[in-house]
């Protein structure tokens, strides 16, 4: 119960924080990257496995540690639920950075900067999943009714607009990607692809995320 004694919804928040610290290192790692410094790459790479870790321990508690008793207007596997879609974030970033180092992967420069901004809205939409997330105790405080609950849900629709904006610029990041594949080796190229997909994940989980909330206050 030591885990929940403050409020039974602040260790799902603890969660979240430390997954979206974990998403938000991607920025420094790729900037390491693209400077070809693949020592601190890997200094950043090491950093993103330590909180994924951190995280997964935290998530594992969760599971054991919540208070079959616990009387909330959620449900239990609600609860459950949302953590493990919160951590799969984490996961995302991890394997994303062990990809890119592993094949020591660099942007072509025509596409760096559509590149770091697609990477930046992206990271955007975990950090809004963070921001409704730490809305929880509000909702329980007031019983997930009233404003709160309007107001919960007006971010749930910016997450699902970062998402939709991520989407579009996945779109356009692909095709120039395809106008100047040729210059460069296949088997890369089919990875910086993969590396696109697996970015445009952190915003769909994100979102995912977001719905998971939106049910348990359908429920409620």
């Amino acid at each position: 119960m030591g885990l929940f004694a403050k409020s039974p919804l602040k260790p799902l928040q603890t969660h979240m924080s430390r997954v979206s610290e974990c998403c938000s290192l991607l920025i420094p790692f790729f900037d390491a990257c693209e400077g070809g410094d693949w020592s601190k790459a890997a200094e950043y790479r090491q950093q993103i496995s330590n909180l994924e870790k951190k995280a997964d321990i935290l998530k594992r508690e969760i599971r054991l540690k919540l208070p079959r008793g616990l009387f909330l207007p959620v449900d239990r596997t609600d609860m459950l639920n949302l953590v493990t879609q919160q951590d799969k974030l984490a996961n995302l970033a991890q394997d994303i950075s062990g990809r890119v180092i592993g094949r020591r992967l660099q942007m072509p420069v025509p596409i760096d900067i559509d590149f770091v901004a697609y990477v930046k809205r992206c990271l955007d939409a975990a950090d809004q999943a963070r921001r409704v997330i730490n809305e929880l105790d509000e909702l329980l405080q007031t019983g997930f009714r009233g404003r709160e609950v309007v107001l919960v849900e007006e971010m749930i629709n910016q997450l699902d607009t970062i998402e939709d904006d991520t989407d579009l610029m996945q779109i356009q990041l692909r095709q120039k990607l395809m106008s100047i594949e040729h210059q460069y080796n296949p088997v890369d190229v089919m990875f910086l692809y993969q590396i696109f997909e697996w970015i445009g994940g952190i915003a769909d989980q994100a979102q995912r995320v977001g719905s998971r909330l939106e049910l348990m206050l359908a429920r409620s």
